[in-house]
């Protein structure tokens, strides 16, 4: 089929950040608007609403603020993802609430992000949501952060405001750990289109990319083919039994990290037995080989006592299994967390219960310094812990993956989601100053 030969745009997962009114649904409906990723009844729609209000041109964030009617009914608002493409490139946009009692939906939309746009008011400037959100990226490892200077046309020496919140951003990041190279900054007009998807001679002062331009070129750090081995959460055992296929074992999930081939050798983890990959099986026929986020069966040479939980790993580099770690968590409860606590433990698809032993540090994103032995980790806030596991469990540090590396910590009881947990001491690759 045609269809098979064509090229496909790669895709580059990115999200907003930002904080309250600073134009973020704005930004959000111009890019789908400009990019031609809306259809017209939509526009029509938004455009007799604006007129109604008595705008002069469509308020392009009624195109994204699909969830206002929850916002007024009070229930909490979550993640919503957006998708549009250019010819160079496809996007899911991961689109977050500016509020900061909603930073643990930044966490959750920002955690599988290449990219993040994190918005500013050219009439504030740096912010303390802006400084919280920048540390959040920090710790989730987000590869590449564009500062979009919004609403530069409301202020008087627009050019002299941009190089002002750009060099303040710039020393924040340095701080954070990025490099000048992963961080660029770009004066936007949302409501204008000022440098969106079209250069603005309204900003003379400007001669970079513009906005569209930038997320079409930057490079895509999925592309870092590979950096560790096959990482394979086995989500179920697929055994049929039917005459067709009476021996038939395979082991389904997801991979993710690394890629596999058939005739590679892995490890079964935690049982550390070692076997190989005989056929790797698929809805659409069989692969020879598979990468990072394709949904699988592996069939495997010996027959091992595999269960849902459980890693398939190459041989190669395969984790450790440990039930005793450091970690970093951004708690995400109203009730705090304090030493002691018994919670569960979810990490790819194994949960196991887990015991919170020592509040180590607290992470003070305001002035990027670390404050010890704090007595509790409250809601939004990020510390550095000791957690033991009741089973040993089989991940990386999240330095070295950030899919093996991370997991969830979870109310027993109610089972609702407590904090998102990073794998060993991210804290310590920030340039922070100790509290003395």
């Amino acid at each position: 089929m045609a269809s098979t030969t064509q090229h496909v745009p790669d895709l580059l997962r990115i999200a907003t950040a930002g904080s309250v009114d600073d134009g973020k649904s704005t930004l959000v409906g111009r890019l789908l608007y400009d990019t031609k990723s809306v259809l017209a009844d939509q526009i029509d729609a938004v455009t007799k609403a604006s007129v109604d209000r008595g705008l002069e041109g469509p308020d392009l964030s009624l195109l994204v603020d699909g969830l206002r009617a929850e916002r007024e009914q009070g229930i909490t608002i979550d993640v919503a993802y957006r998708y549009f493409a250019t010819p160079a490139r496809s996007f899911v946009l991961a689109d977050t609430p500016g509020h900061v009692q909603y930073t643990r939906n930044t966490v959750s939309g920002a955690s599988t992000a290449q990219l993040v746009m994190l918005l500013v008011d050219a009439r504030n400037g740096v912010v303390s949501q802006t400084r919280r959100h920048a540390a959040v990226m920090a710790l989730l490892g987000v590869p590449q952060l564009v500062l979009a200077v919004n609403k530069i046309d409301l202020v008087d020496d627009a050019a002299s405001v941009f190089a002002e919140i750009s060099a303040e951003f710039g020393e924040l990041t340095r701080t954070l750990g990025w490099s000048p190279e992963q961080v660029t900054s770009i004066p936007v007009s949302a409501l204008h289109g000022d440098n969106v998807a079209i250069r603005s001679e309204n900003t003379p002062f400007y001669d970079g990319p513009t906005l569209i331009e930038h997320l079409e070129t930057v490079p895509n750090a999925v592309e870092r083919h590979d950096e560790v081995g096959l990482r394979f959460p086995v989500q179920y055992v697929i055994r049929p039994r039917t005459p067709e296929y009476p021996d038939y074992r395979g082991y389904a999930g997801q991979i993710a990290a690394g890629r596999v081939s058939v005739g590679d050798e892995v490890t079964v983890l935690p049982s550390g037995v070692r076997t190989t990959v005989t056929q790797i099986d698929t809805a659409d026929g069989q692969l020879a080989t598979a990468h990072t986020g394709r949904s699988v069966t592996l069939l495997l040479a010996d027959d091992v006592d595999i269960s849902r939980g459980d890693l398939i790993a190459a041989a190669a580099d395969a984790p450790e299994p440990i039930n005793q770690f450091t970690a970093t968590v951004c708690w995400l409860a109203e009730k705090p967390l304090r030493p002691g606590a018994r919670l569960l433990l979810k990490h790819g698809t194994k949960t196991t219960q887990a015991i919170v032993g020592g509040l180590d540090a607290l992470f003070d994103e305001q002035n990027l310094t670390l404050v010890d032995a704090p007595d509790t980790v409250e809601l939004n806030q990020i510390g550095r812990i000791t957690v033991q596991t009741a089973e040993p469990i089989p991940a990386d540090d999240y330095q070295v993956s950030r899919e093996s590396g991370s997991f969830l910590l979870i109310d027993p009881q109610g089972g609702n989601t407590l904090a998102a947990g990073l794998v060993g001491d991210a804290l310590s690759t920030l340039h922070l100053k100790e509290l003395v």
